[in-house]
């Protein structure tokens, strides 16, 4: 079947930054994760990710449904041009997989691939959050990412195994065909008053929970505000 490209791994450590005497909202101390390295060597992929990779804020971040995220190559050209980001560069978005070939058009949740050792399944898009705004200095950077759709994706890791960059991805099983990484940030983002819609996003099996619960709570007539995830400590 149809095989894609990895270009490159990444992985980092927990970075703290900031001033504690700032005034300006975005330049108070954070940490984060998103501050990635290129990884050229066999690295273990686990159940909850690459080895050496950390997470700051884990209860929105890492876990099973979120071992590693993935990010097409070319959108780096679409930041540069849009929102003239020259300094954005493979790796900026905090991916642990660069890829090139595939995009939310054409990955679908529960596509599952052979990834050198390892099988992997997209699990869920990413929901962008405040903390690439905080690193490129940009307030709306997060709503940028959302409306644009060039979410990315995560994968859940089904078998455990040695994996490299520069390797192919070659996919085994696609499930649910309907359900592109495309469709369903229309579906959470755009479309948020077809429950029709919701009703069937959520009865895809390889959808991620946390995913289906949000989708729940919308069925139920339940209102949320997406300000703290897409602003965060942003701004007062």
């Amino acid at each position: 079947m149809r095989a894609s490209n990895v270009q490159k791994l990444f992985v980092g450590k927990v970075k703290k930054m900031g001033d504690p005497d700032a005034s300006n909202w975005m330049e108070q101390p954070w940490e984060s994760g998103i501050f990635k390295n290129s990884v050229y060597e066999r690295i273990w992929l686990s159940k909850t990710g690459l080895t050496g990779d950390e997470v700051a804020d884990t209860k929105n971040h890492g876990g099973p449904e979120k071992a590693i995220f993935a990010y097409p190559t070319i959108h780096y050209d679409f930041w540069k041009e849009e929102l003239d980001l020259q300094e954005m560069r493979m790796g900026a978005m905090g991916e642990n997989i660069a890829v090139h070939s595939m995009d939310e058009h054409s990955v679908c949740i529960g596509d599952t691939y052979q990834f050198c050792d390892a099988v992997i399944q997209v699990s869920q898009p990413r929901q962008p959050c405040w903390k690439p705004a905080r690193r490129f200095k940009m307030l709306d950077f997060a709503l940028h990412i959302q409306r644009s759709g060039r979410t990315g994706w995560y994968f859940r890791v089904l078998k455990e195994g040695f994996v490299q960059g520069e390797r192919e991805m070659t996919l085994l099983e696609r499930p649910y065909p309907q359900w592109t990484i495309a469709k369903c940030n229309e579906v959470m983002h755009v479309k948020t008053d077809d429950l029709k819609l919701a009703k069937d996003l959520y009865t895809c099996a390889f959808l991620a929970e946390n995913w289906k619960q949000t989708l729940l709570k919308r069925l139920a007539g339940e209102k949320s505000s997406i300000d703290k995830r897409v602003y965060g400590p942003n701004k007062d």
